[in-house]
Parts: structure tokens; C-alpha cells; sequence
């Protein structure tokens, strides 16, 4: 047992690591980009439905929480909102990065492929159902750019002269990252060098980020709101995975039951959090589910992308769930009738 625990921790820091860099990034691109993603959307249907399904095809749920933004303001339709959400799989998509890159990659466009199909069957279905564009207040508001001024070197030396103990963790837990790759204690080969460049990456942008954005956007955002729920979920989905498979055969009963475990991944999609669907995710890691299971899963869930729309209309989010139920059962039962 306690070697099951000891490669759920390795696997656990190791995802941790990788999710917290690429979820920084993808801020700090969206901090850099102020307003010009909604421009390029409201440019027609189509290039909405693109942009929307691109946007949820992206890792973690920033795209999808931009794309319900712009939804809520009146700038996109109500199928643009379908495709991006029918193409996030929200913070899980960062662990399925970590943990099997090729297949996720091939995961994330089949999703966005599906997403622009599904955004054209929402608009056309959608006057039926009384669903129309959202109304709201198209106001932006965005930072100060004082507020995130970044690499001006004498803030730099300050910042780290009186460095901060949230600044101080997250630069001991990157270095700790890098020496364990190096030393090869985490990962071997091409991954080990991903995980050292990564954590690199990781380190810059700390170590130089303004206060004001270490503070509300690195720690009071991405380790407050989506790390810590990543990591807990994480290590509870590869600890239970990891122990089915050493104590019980775990292999031989879900494939005796696949049907079961696919009904079961749409339902468990319905959940609007992050977290339950990780144990798909480290399923399929094992071999245990085919790509149909995962799949489904993924085409339900939306991480929590879907949450600042319950906020604004129950019924809207209610409709997208239905919809991406319905296409993910169609979806998931035509791949295992292809033994996928």
C-alpha cells in the first residue's frame, strides 16, 4: 500500500505542477490580449461558433468563462455557448495534458470539431425552445495597466527583497519540481524535460510578477479557486485506480460492463464542478475505459465553466446540459458499436 501511495504522490506534484504553470500562462496571455478576443467574436455566426468551440478547446476553464461572459453581454448566440461548452473538458483537460498528450490532443479537436456542429443545431433548435441571445451590460472592465506592469527590474528586486510568503512557496515548490526532474524523481525521458522546462516557465513569471497580480490572480485565483481542487481530486482518482488495480481486478470488471461505465460517465458529467470526472480521466490513463467513456465524459462536463450561467439564467444552463447529454449518449454509443 505504501508504494500505491508513494506513486500517487509522484503523479499527484507532478500534474499539480503542470496544470499550475499552463493555468498561469493562459492568464497571463488573457491579462496581456485585454479585449481583443470579444471583438473578434461578434464578427458573424460562424466565426463565433469557431471561436467559442477554440476557446472551450483550451485547457482549463478561462476560455469557457470568457465565452459565458461574452454570452451574458449579448455578444455571442445561445449555440456559441453550447459549442464552447460542448468542447471544454474545464481543468481536467490539463491533467489529461500531463498524463497522455497525444490522445488528449487528438480529445481536444475531435471536441472542437464537434462543439461548431453542436453551436449550429443549438441556434436552429433554439427559437423552438424560446432560447435567444442574452441581454446584458456590455461593459468591460479591465486592469489598469500600471496594475500588472511586468519586468520593470527595480519592482523586481524590491518584490523579491521583501518577498512575499505566497511568492516564497510557489518558488520553492517550482525549484523542488525542477531538481526532482532533473534527478529524474518524477518523470524520465521527454517527459522529465517538459516537466523541468515547465516549471521554469513557472518560475519567471512568479518571481517577476507585480504583486497586485500574484496576489488576486496567481494565488487568489488559480491556487484558491482551481489548484487545490485539482490536486485533492487528483490524488483521491489515482489512489482509488491505483488500488482497484493492485488488490482487486479492476481490468476484467469494467470491461465486462463498459456499457454501464458509459451511462455512468454522462451522468457524472452533469456534475457543473471540477474534480468528479477525474476519475475517467486516470481510468483511461490505465487502460481501463475505452475512448468512448472518456469522450462522453468529456462532451457532458465543463469543469465549472457553467456556473456564472446558472448565476444569469437556470433555464439556459439547464438546455445546454440537456443538449450535450443527448449528443454525448448518440456520440458515445456509435464509438462503442465501433469498439472504440
Amino acid at each position: 500500500m505504501l508504494e500505491v501511495i508513494s506513486e500517487t504522490i509522484r503523479r499527484t506534484f507532478t500534474i499539480a505542477v503542470f496544470v499550475f504553470v499552463v493555468m498561469l500562462l493562459v492568464d497571463y496571455v488573457n491579462v496581456l490580449t485585454r479585449g481583443a478576443l470579444s471583438a473578434v467574436m461578434k464578427r458573424g455566426r460562424l466565426r463565433q461558433y469557431v471561436s467559442a468551440s477554440f476557446l472551450g478547446a483550451t485547457p482549463g476553464c478561462l476560455g469557457a468563462f470568457m465565452t459565458v461572459s461574452l454570452y451574458i453581454r449579448g455578444l455571442v448566440s445561445f449555440g456559441a455557448a453550447v459549442g464552447c461548452m460542448v468542447a471544454t473538458s474545464g481543468d481536467e483537460a490539463l491533467v489529461m495534458l500531463a498524463s497522455f498528450p497525444g490522445r488528449a490532443l487528438i480529445l481536444f479537436g475531435i471536441l472542437f470539431v464537434i462543439g461548431i456542429g453542436a453551436a449550429r443545431l443549438a441556434d436552429a433548435a433554439a427559437p423552438r425552445l424560446r432560447l435567444q441571445c442574452a441581454e446584458g451590460c456590455r461593459t468591460e472592465v479591465l486592469h489598469d495597466e500600471n496594475e500588472c506592469r511586468c519586468f520593470d527590474r527595480g519592482q523586481i528586486w524590491r518584490q523579491l527583497k521583501g518577498m512575499s510568503l505566497g511568492r516564497g512557496l510557489l518558488l520553492v515548490s517550482l525549484a523542488g519540481a525542477i531538481v526532482a526532474g532533473a534527478a529524474g524523481r518524477l518523470e524520465e525521458g521527454w517527459e522529465a524535460t517538459m516537466m523541468i522546462v515547465t516549471a521554469s516557465i513557472g518560475s519567471v513569471v512568479v518571481a517577476t510578477a507585480p504583486d497586485h497580480y500574484l496576489r488576486e490572480h496567481i494565488v487568489g485565483h488559480i491556487v484558491k479557486e482551481h489548484l487545490w481542487k485539482v490536486v485533492v481530486w487528483t490524488f483521491l482518482a489515482i489512489l482509488i485506480v491505483g488500488t482497484g488495480l493492485k488488490y482487486w481486478d479492476l481490468e476484467s470488471f469494467v470491461e465486462r460492463h463498459t456499457i454501464l461505465w458509459l451511462v455512468l460517465a454522462a451522468l457524472v458529467g452533469l456534475i457543473p464542478q471540477s474534480g468528479p470526472h477525474m476519475i475517467f480521466v486516470t481510468m483511461f490513463a490505465n487502460g481501463l475505459v475505452p475512448f468512448s467513456v472518456l469522450l462522453t465524459n468529456a462532451i457532458v462536463q465543463e469543469g465549472h465553466a457553467l456556473l456564472p450561467l446558472l448565476s444569469y439564467s437556470v433555464r439556459d444552463a439547464l438546455a445546454i446540459k440537456a443538449m450535450k447529454l443527448v449528443l454525448a449518449l448518440l456520440v458515445g454509443f456509435f464509438l462503442h458499436a465501433l469498439h472504440w
